[in-house]
């Protein structure tokens, strides 16, 4: 049953640091796939799942899964990829590269006014998890987001959740669009450069890089998404961000294997809500921690609070992404979306 409800130029050093860093999170998911435990041996179910990051802790609950065998445990070879943005995900998804994303719900609704069928199957988080920090530097010119008029913005990529809710936070506080350059930074080093460097004022970034950023200094929190109650606060109710998101016609095709895929995630959320920050840190890839395992025990605490503990879509969560986005994006402004068809409680509720 379903129910209703361009760029400004990187420095050199700083692509080759995010070359680096999706070098880096593409080993730990091929490792994990034929890891201890896994179908390698192609006994189990192949399904492949782009990541809009793999070591950010949003998309925690991925790697989770997998280092914790439950994959396995239902019979799946799941081999998990990762591109730095969820837009480069979503990309990934649309073009019939893999069978399932994990990425923002919010791409659901702005591709279903593409003419694109796609849901969620298994929701993650009730808040976005995001952080928009401001440099040290202009620290005392931005102070809340009526001042980003004239500001450079990092997000991750044009098109992606980050660039949704900037441009969101920004026409609610009465700046325009056009008021503001959003550059496209990535995550990681690439965003931290640019906030020391200057080639951004402020940005909206995850952890780890918010641990990053105040553990070197360089930035401060203007707002905070990482919890229900932040997200109820800068955007007016409940966010559902990441997910996992797959194409209606492969879902309704392969049901079996959905509800496979959605039983060992919500083992794992539960298995989250059960378990402290340290624990979870112990079960990721040791490199996710970049060398400082407390400061990443850290951004996993701080984040926590963010994860559903269920799978299940947080009640009215579509109905506020949907505000959020008509309050920029044209698409939905002029689209009568059926938010009925951006996501699937079929298999969560079965899970149970």
């Amino acid at each position: 049953m379903r129910k209703s409800v361009r760029y400004s130029t990187l420095a050199a050093a700083g692509l080759l640091a995010l070359s680096s860093l999706t070098a880096c999170a593409n080993d730990a998911a091929s490792t994990a796939s034929t890891g201890s435990g896994s179908k390698g041996d192609g006994k189990g179910t192949k399904v492949k799942i782009m990541v809009g990051g793999l070591d950010k802790v949003i998309y925690m609950p991925a790697m989770l899964t997998q280092r914790l065998g439950y994959f396995d445990a239902e019979g799946l070879d799941v081999e998990l990829l990762t591109e730095p943005a969820g837009v480069q995900a979503e990309t990934a998804l649309v073009a019939g590269q893999v069978q399932g994303t994990v990425g923002f719900y919010d791409h659901t609704l702005d591709l279903q006014t593409k003419g694109k069928a796609v849901e969620s199957v298994v929701q993650f988080s009730r808040a976005p998890g995001e952080v928009e920090v401001v440099s040290t530097k202009a620290a005392g010119d931005i102070t809340s987001p009526k001042d980003f008029k004239g500001k450079k913005l990092g997000i991750t990529s044009l098109g992606s959740s980050t660039d949704f809710l900037t441009k969101y936070l920004a026409v609610k506080n009465g700046v325009k669009v056009s008021d503001f350059s959003p550059v496209a930074v990535g995550a990681g080093a690439t965003f931290i450069s640019a906030l020391q460097q200057g080639s951004i004022d402020g940005g909206m970034t995850t952890d780890p890089t918010v641990a990053t950023i105040l553990d070197k200094k360089a930035g401060k929190v203007l707002l905070d998404m990482r919890t229900p109650e932040g997200s109820q606060k800068a955007l007016g109710g409940p966010y559902p961000s990441s997910s996992l998101y797959m194409q209606t016609d492969w879902v309704n095709g392969h049901k079996d294997t959905v509800q496979k895929l959605v039983n060992a995630f919500v083992k794992t959320l539960k298995w989250m809500s059960t378990h402290s920050a340290a624990e979870i840190a112990a079960k990721m890839p040791a490199d996710y921690a970049q060398g400082d395992k407390a400061l990443y025990t850290q951004s996993i605490k701080s984040t926590l609070p963010m994860f559903t503990d269920d799978g299940v879509m947080p009640e009215n969560g579509p109905e506020t992404v949907e505000k959020v986005l008509k309050a920029f994006n044209t698409n939905i402004q002029n689209a009568d979306v059926d938010l009925s068809k951006t996501y699937t409680t079929e298999f969560v509720e079965a899970a149970k």
